[in-house]
């Protein structure tokens, strides 16, 4: 398992309000695999007070689990620094938002 496995795991998970997935938008800052059976993941929020913040951390979680049964541990962080900004966002996500 590498970043790259998880990181196209995660572009599967999408924001609910917008439909565009959470990598694409800029969401996940860090994927950090610390060997075969641990990740971490570092999420943020497009707003410090997102009501969808737990929905997000517990739908990467779960797909994650779903789709690596070999992990033994996820850890997700969600993080309100720094603060998103569109300049995060990919240029398909833009394109997808018509920005």
């Amino acid at each position: 398992m590498d970043k790259k496995e998880i990181y196209k795991m995660l572009e599967e998970i999408e924001e609910p309000m917008l439909g565009v997935d959470i990598v694409n938008l800029g969401l996940v800052y860090e994927v950090c695999v610390k060997d075969d059976r641990d990740v971490e993941i570092v999420l943020t929020t497009r707003n410090e007070d997102c009501m969808l913040a737990d929905y997000i951390a517990l739908s990467a979680r779960e797909h994650l689990a779903g789709q690596m049964g070999n992990l033994e541990h996820i850890d997700i962080k969600m993080v309100s620094a720094p603060k998103w900004t569109q300049d995060r966002m990919s240029k398909y996500a833009k394109y997808l938002l018509d920005l």
